[in-house]
């Protein structure tokens, strides 16, 4: 999640758990990116699609470096420029080149349709890569005969330090987490991967499904996650403000609003509302609290409250243990009643 992404979080209010799926590693010194880089000078391409205007930037740097910066532009200048949206414009535009078409939905998918319109048989077309090898596309444009020179600017690899991509995973099973914003596709199958090599991919596939509204920046973003049968959301601009304004206007629709014992009461996360003040709850507490409001005002036994607790059960005390702490954490009395031999209520008002 970028930086810019967080502080626009925050400064609406929302409480931010941060966990990177994967690092973005530059190949200025990559041998692959100058060999490729080198065959493109030796054998300008017709036609160049930029895809990432980090990626397009990366690879300007890289070649000024190499003493290739120049040269580099001057190839790109006398070829076809296409970019997938307004960023990559502005990256070309920054380096004195200019695009001479854009599609309007920042999709790899209309890029392919508009080439479609292209007689590309003998053609030699630069696809710079971002992280997904595109390989669709890619056989797409060979099929049609085109000779086809991916040149990928930077990879993605795994956190260095897999902990907070862990804790991310745990919150998000565990139920304490509303929403979950992606920026790229990558990191989406980043998180699935990670889920699956811990063992709980089924679950984490459950909760995006069922309880966590998955917010992406756009459809290149959130095709791979609608694949796996998550619903999306994205906003009409593909932007950053416009995802949180998304998250925003969701949001408080999705959380219930409950007048329990003459106080108005939402559970968000792993946090409660109480008459518009944020309670933090611990893990075990906000899971007891969701479950009681997604039956409010109904008696909930014990023994479905056990089931939800996080982690391993078995104690039925343990629940009345987690009923108290929720009750402390609450701040507020009379929200939960105990009924004795039934379980315990939301002290839902009619």
């Amino acid at each position: 999640m970028p930086g810019d992404l967080l502080a626009l979080l925050r400064r609406r209010g929302a409480r931010v758990l941060h966990g990177p799926a994967m690092r973005t590693v530059p190949l200025e010194d990559d041998a692959e990116l100058r060999a490729l880089t080198g065959e493109l000078l030796a054998r300008p391409p017709h036609l160049v699609i930029g895809t990432t205007a980090v990626g397009l930037r990366g690879w300007f740097a890289a070649a000024e470096n190499w003493g290739l910066g120049e040269e580099l532009t001057d190839v790109l200048r006398g070829a076809r420029l296409l970019a997938r949206g307004p960023k990559v414009r502005g990256a070309l535009r920054a380096a004195g080149l200019a695009d001479e078409w854009s599609p309007a939905s920042e999709s790899m998918a209309e890029v392919l349709d508009h080439l479609r319109t292209f007689d590309l048989r003998g053609a030699r077309v630069a696809v710079q890569l971002h992280g997904d090898p595109l390989r669709e596309f890619r056989t797409a444009l060979t099929d049609a005969g085109a000779e086809v020179l991916a040149v990928p600017v930077y990879r993605w690899l795994p956190p260095e330090d897999p902990a907070p991509l862990d804790r991310l995973l745990d919150a998000v099973l565990a139920g304490t987490v509303d929403a979950l914003p992606f920026t790229s596709a990558p990191a989406a199958l980043a998180l699935v991967a990670r889920a699956e090599t811990r063992g709980v991919r089924d679950q984490l596939l459950d909760a995006l499904r069922e309880s966590v509204l998955v917010a992406c920046v756009g459809p290149v973003t959130a095709a791979p996650l609608q694949a796996l049968g998550i619903p999306t959301v994205s906003p009409e601009r593909f932007r950053l403000a416009p995802l949180v304004d998304l998250l925003c206007d969701e949001l408080p629709a999705r959380a219930p609003e409950l007048r329990v014992a003459g106080h108005l009461l939402s559970p968000r996360g792993d946090t409660a509302l109480i008459d518009g003040e944020p309670r933090p709850l611990p893990p075990a507490s906000a899971a007891l609290l969701r479950r009681l409001a997604a039956q409010p005002g109904r008696v909930v036994p014990r023994t479905e409250l056990l089931r939800a607790l996080p982690g391993p059960g078995g104690d039925p005390h343990a629940v009345d243990s987690a009923i108290s702490r929720l009750r402390t954490a609450l701040g507020t009395p009379g929200l939960v009643q105990t009924v004795v031999k039934r379980g315990y209520r939301l002290a839902v008002e009619p």
